[in-house]
């Protein structure tokens, strides 16, 4: 599967901060981060990207993000915790 977009209409920010990192990381796992049989073209960036670049990367995503969206993800990431 293609990566969905990233702004408002994709489905990106439904995800909390520490699973995009980690998506981003380590790579659309399936079993981990989907379900078992999915398959992705989501590769991993671990060795390729540091964590502040990923970081990063998704704070730049985000930025696009109405603000209303922002507080949405946020609020999703803080109870998740």
């Amino acid at each position: 599967m293609p990566a969905p977009p990233h702004d408002a209409t994709g489905h990106t920010w439904h995800h909390t901060d520490s699973l995009l990192f980690n998506i981003t990381k380590y790579g659309l796992l399936p079993g981990k981060y989907a379900p078992p049989d999915y398959r992705s073209d989501m590769p991993a960036f671990i060795g390729t990207l540091s964590d502040e670049e990923i970081w990063a990367a998704l704070a730049y995503i985000k930025s696009f993000w109405p603000n209303e969206i922002r507080k949405t993800q946020r609020d999703l990431t803080l109870h998740k915790h």
